[in-house]
């Protein structure tokens, strides 16, 4: 066990598990009715589904205020039938509830808490206060993808939250655009991890959604960035260049970085492969660490779930082992 660290109990069949919005509420991705095969899908997995009593709150950012938000964290970290704690989607404005959350009481009641994008803030800040090992993984919403592309997802999803360790692998294909759209088209394309660096690691993940975690950096809620390995992704309203100057950031703060593990672009972001390559180039650092890149993590589709916080080992087969 990590010195320090928190690593929360598994679930299993029975437990509850407390839907909140720390970001946006259930109203931005349609309401109950259009995210139902998600609770289906707990429910099926034999897991009892419970909500936040604001997540229906929306205001012109289609979120709600700091309080509701700070409540439904609270209430669900403090009842103990709660076993575990999904967000219902992304966002804009998860720090801006960082400095009202209780964390004290996150840290005596540490449970499963999993998100993606916009959690990136909410996620690093409960490890930064607590030493809580967080989730990056599929939010409530995203859960409703079927097909191999949610296959790959759902296992991935249950594996981390009902195991010690696992090893993590690339899915078959991959996707990129509205999965959730019924009339939508999705092309699927082969999938592959790549190297950009070769090497080993074995060290601590740390990251989530580089535009977000860029956010919190030089704040108390930053968690500690030496001798880590960095996760990054990037969402699908960023340009390319973008993540040029928001890895640079990271790149600055993060002292003797172990390894470099960036998520699948999303079509939008027009990053190609040329781009990306002049991105890396830049940085002499990324001479010197195992850098891989392409993983299933992020905006595009299908998302493993990785616990932030703990040990991991990469290597040059390309499969990353969380040891917890």
């Amino acid at each position: 066990m990590i010195k320090n660290t928190i690593i929360p109990d598994r679930i299993k069949p029975g437990d509850e598990i407390r839907i909140i919005a720390p970001s946006d509420s259930i109203y931005r991705v349609g309401g109950m009715d259009a995210n139902i095969i998600s609770q289906q899908k707990l429910e099926n997995w034999g897991f009892k589904v419970t909500f936040g009593e604001h997540i229906f709150e929306h205001d012109m950012m289609n979120t709600s205020a700091i309080q509701s938000r700070v409540s439904d964290i609270h209430a669900a970290f403090l009842d103990k039938n709660v076993k575990a704690i999904i967000t219902v989607i992304g966002g804009l404005t998860s720090n801006e509830i960082l400095p009202y959350v209780n964390y004290e009481i996150i840290k005596a009641n540490p449970k499963i808490i999993c998100g993606f994008s916009d959690f990136t803030a909410l996620s690093n800040a409960i490890h930064a206060k607590t030493g809580l090992v967080t989730y990056y993984g599929p939010a409530f919403a995203s859960l409703k993808m079927l097909g191999q592309l949610g296959d790959y997802q759902d296992n991935y999803f249950l594996t981390a939250l009902t195991n010690n360790s696992f090893e993590i692998v690339p899915s078959k294909f991959w996707s990129s655009g509205p999965w959730y759209d019924d009339n939508g088209k999705i092309t699927l394309y082969k999938n592959q991890w790549s190297v950009y660096n070769p090497g080993d690691a074995e060290g601590i993940v740390i990251g989530g959604n580089l535009d977000t975690f860029t956010l919190i950096q030089g704040t108390p809620y930053q968690p500690d960035l030496s001798n880590k390995i960095l996760l990054v992704e990037f969402s699908e309203d960023n340009p390319w260049e973008e993540f040029s100057r928001d890895l640079a950031s990271l790149l600055q703060a993060a002292e003797n970085p172990k390894a470099l593990l960036i998520g699948r672009f999303p079509k939008e972001c027009k990053m190609t492969h040329s781009r990306l390559m002049y991105v890396l180039d830049k940085f002499p650092i990324l001479k010197e660490i195992p850098v891989i890149y392409n993983l299933n993590v992020g905006h595009a589709q299908p998302i493993f779930t990785i616990p932030l916080g703990s040990k991991i080992k990469i290597d040059n087969n390309l499969s990353i082992k969380v040891l917890y």
